[in-house]
């Protein structure tokens, strides 16, 4: 019985070296983590031995138990490297139509020829559907999809209004308007430009033109013309009135051949902006004039020729406030000149929040949430099945798989630009090592000297 005895302690000191060897041969593996081997001993009696003199029957593997404890942070530059601090798994499947999930720590994602988020071992990294303001759609297991990184274009913006702001010199000399001739400097006081933008994305210059009226019942009044790469186009007030050049009130250039529509502001006698005048003579205290229909003449690449421009004079009804344009004795100054068109945007980078939100920037100034990746937990992890390439599979003693956002409960935060590494430490393994090595030469020796005694009895005669 004491062979067997000494045995079991050798067969055990060797399973706690091969233990002690994975770990150290782990090292340097991003999201491993460290096992350790668990002992009991073994003790047989019948129902009739005496309890009081049983020696024990040597010593029994009970577990070798991974060690979930957090591993620390490498930091990298790669956006897609991945690292967890808390209790969640990364959740992957083999092919991007297989539901046959596994889970992981490792967090080293690239991207594959398909631009599917892959890990080294070609599985697809999973993630949540989200809605446009970025919220997760669903946050189920069984709704998670593939994480792609998107290779199209960002959507284009058709500009629907430009804010401008400026100041109009009040001692400029006035206009004709009759004589207004965008070629001509000197049959306007200013102009000022803006690039705006079609329904494709495709970017045009607008300009508009000032010119102090020189009637001289038109006190402190400005008529505003514009063009589209260098043509012009009819202005509209918001009210629809002035609208045909042959018949307006508000138009311009038609001694020059360049009849069109204008708007026409007008300013108090302390240089503030008081309305914009409609063909009834009032003035409006609508915030916006709208050009016309910029048309197919113009905008001939297809794109959508009933598109029309607000230009937003910051008219406040109730009394002047700073965004309004003036009319001071200074040079004419444009303060201000946005609008709301965007071209086409591309790729140009991928951010990856502490929720898990993938969202893509694109080279327009925009950016738009992709997919939030998906984090799982288990009630149990030691109850996970191990397997090769630092993943697991969930199983009866693990329970079952609990997918949730990262940065909610103990899922934990995801890193992006880090890579979690194994939690062992080289300093205990050694150690442990030497108390293995101890305790398999005395189980030897104990062997040893039972095979003395056997020989001994042996050669009695």
């Amino acid at each position: 019985m004491s062979f067997n005895i000494a045995l079991s302690g050798v067969s055990a000191s060797q399973k706690d070296l091969d233990t002690t060897a994975n770990n150290i041969a782990n090292v340097n593996t991003v999201g491993f983590k460290e096992s350790r081997a668990e002992f009991g001993d073994v003790y047989a009696a019948s129902l009739l031995a005496s309890g009081k003199t049983k020696v024990g029957d040597g010593a029994l593997t009970q577990e070798v138990s991974q060690q979930f404890s957090q591993g620390s942070l490498s930091f990298t530059n790669n956006a897609l490297d991945l690292a967890i601090t808390g209790n969640g798994f990364f959740a992957t499947i083999p092919e991007i139509t297989s539901r046959d999930f596994s889970f992981t720590r490792a967090g080293q994602f690239k991207l594959d020829n398909n631009n599917f988020v892959v890990n080294s071992n070609g599985d697809n990294l999973l993630g949540f559907p989200v809605n446009p303001d970025g919220t997760s759609a669903s946050v189920a297991l069984s709704t998670t999809v593939p994480v792609r990184i998107p290779d199209s274009s960002g959507s284009p913006q058709s500009t629907s209004e430009v804010d401008v702001r400026f100041n109009l010199p009040a001692g400029d000399q006035t206009k004709n308007p009759a004589q207004f001739d965008p070629s001509d400097p000197l049959t306007y006081n200013a102009a000022t430009s803006v690039t705006v933008y079609d329904s494709l994305g495709d970017s045009h210059v607008m300009t508009y033109y000032f010119l102090k009226d020189n009637d001289p019942a038109a006190v402190n009044e400005w008529y505003v013309a514009a063009a589209v790469d260098d043509q012009l186009v009819d202005i509209t007030n918001s009210d629809g009135t002035d609208s045909d050049p042959a018949t307006a009130v508000n138009s311009v250039g038609t001694d020059s051949g360049f009849a069109v529509s204008a708007a026409k502001l007008q300013f108090s006698e302390g240089g503030d902006f008081i309305g914009i005048e409609s063909a009834d003579g009032n003035p409006q205290l609508d915030l916006k004039i709208v050009t016309e229909a910029l048309g197919g003449d113009i905008l001939s690449n297809g794109s959508d020729a009933t598109q029309q421009i607000a230009i937003d004079f910051n008219l406040d009804p109730v009394g002047a406030n700073p965004n309004e344009p003036t009319q001071f004795a200074s040079a004419f100054e444009v303060t201000s000149l946005e609008q709301n068109g965007l071209p086409v945007g591309r790729l140009t980078g991928i951010d990856i929040g502490p929720d898990g939100l993938v969202r893509a920037t694109f080279s327009n100034g925009t950016s738009e949430p992709i997919v939030r990746v998906a984090l799982v937990r288990f009630a149990n992890e030691q109850g996970l099945t191990q397997q090769s390439g630092t993943q697991w599979k969930e199983s009866i003693l693990s329970g079952e798989a609990l997918a949730g956002e990262a940065t909610t409960g103990t899922f934990g935060d995801i890193n992006s630009s880090a890579l979690e590494q194994a939690n062992v430490n080289l300093t205990t393994e050694l150690i442990d090592m030497i108390i293995a090595q101890r305790n398999f030469q005395a189980n030897s020796r104990a062997l040893e000297v039972n095979n003395q005694l056997n020989q001994t009895i042996l050669n009695i005669r």
